[in-house]
């Protein structure tokens, strides 16, 4: 079966029988994981794992096995296996899938961002000694509790757990971190819909069956606000806030396949996720009050309607007939595409992009991360 099969499946609505399961279609499309892999990874073995995966949780048998599929397709992209190894986890949302990075998935893309060299967090318990001196000379030490020999001593003999850091080294040597108290980890956790939701429903989230992964991935999530992000990173983030805020991820199958999937797009300051959808498929309230609107003119007198959005949030919408030079291609845009465009290695690429991204924002950035896989795939293809 070929892509154009794949993508006529995803917009009929409708599943033939051979390919009705996740099973079946990774078996008829096998080839497509292949296709969306970074050549160091084995599409044999991501198969086999997404498989493992899917069958270890029933609930995912009540997804749309195009959801899967496409949170699969995700992962490969991304070059996360899902499963046991904690790279990303494959999470029933409703009758979708959703991909989520663990904390080892973040480390992992971080590292392959280009610039940072090293990145790792650790637990700090009651009976370790941990020191963390602030302002203009910052520096963070800590000695975990030893046994006899000077070995690690055990979780238990350490204690409870007490706190989180993390740790990134930049390629010039240079570091930075962050810590969090266990209370501060505690409240971010409370604060999840995902955890709000297990609670409410009586059902044990992975908060409580493992707490300091968790811990673990909230420090490390909190430092990569501090550094460059490659796009892949940038996807893995934007899918993990969805998924904490018990927002839809939005992964529809034809955007995946083709690289283009946009992740969502999150508050900076905030880390609240600006414009993904309450539910997965939910529909426009119908009462709803429309935004008023009004004529107005901007830039030179070219004609606009000038809408309501929201108390306080106004929007100018441009008439395409009244556009004349507004409508002209962002020449900014423009040129970042043609430098990533003059890269001829994915190390190239990678550095020009961590280097561009910080100018652009909304859909852009978007726009610039869509031709960065683009541009990415097309280098790839001629390695």
């Amino acid at each position: 079966m070929t892509l154009q099969t794949l993508k006529n499946i995803n917009r009929s609505g409708s599943v033939p029988a051979e390919a009705s399961t996740f099973p079946a279609m990774l078996e008829k499309f096998k080839g497509e994981i292949a296709r969306a892999l970074p050549k160091h990874i084995n599409p044999d073995r991501m198969a086999r794992i997404a498989l493992t995966a899917f069958r270890m949780n029933p609930k995912l048998g009540e997804c749309d096995p195009r959801s899967v599929f496409a949170a699969v397709i995700q992962a490969s992209q991304l070059g996360l296996e899902v499963g046991l190894m904690g790279e990303a986890h494959l999470v029933p949302f409703g009758d979708q899938c959703q991909l989520i990075p663990g904390y080892t998935g973040l480390m992992k893309l971080a590292r392959q961002s280009g610039l940072v060299q090293d990145i790792y967090a650790h637990e700090v318990r009651v009976n370790d000694k941990f020191t963390l001196k602030l302002g203009m000379d910052r520096s963070l030490e800590h000695e975990p509790l030893t046994g006899p020999g000077g070995f690690p001593a055990s979780d238990e003999e350490r204690g409870e757990v007490v706190g989180f850091y993390a740790v990134a080294v930049f390629k010039d040597g240079s570091r930075t971190f962050v810590a969090m108290s266990r209370k501060e980890v505690e409240k971010i956790r409370d604060n999840s819909k995902g955890y709000q939701a297990a609670k409410r429903y009586k059902k044990e989230s992975v908060w409580d069956s493992d707490f300091t992964a968790m811990g673990l991935k909230t420090a490390i999530r909190r430092l990569c606000k501090f550094l460059p992000k490659s796009p892949e990173l940038a996807t893995a983030l934007a899918l993990d806030a969805a998924s904490e805020q018990g927002k839809a991820q939005n992964l529809n199958l034809n955007d995946v396949i083709e690289g283009n999937y946009a992740p969502v797009v999150i508050d900076e300051e905030t880390g609240e996720v600006l414009d993904a959808d309450e539910k997965v498929g939910a529909k426009p309230d119908p009462t709803a009050q429309k935004p008023k609107e009004t004529k107005a003119e901007i830039m030179g007198g070219v004609k606009a309607t000038q809408v309501k959005v929201n108390e306080g949030v106004t929007a100018f919408v441009v008439d395409p007939a009244e556009q004349g030079d507004v409508a002209k291609p962002n020449a900014k845009l423009a040129t970042a595409i043609k430098a990533m465009e003059k890269a001829t290695t994915n190390e190239a690429l990678d550095e020009i992009y961590i280097r561009l991204e910080a100018d652009f924002e909304g859909t852009d950035l978007e726009a610039l991360m869509r031709e960065y896989r683009r541009i990415k795939a097309n280098i790839s293809s001629l390695i």
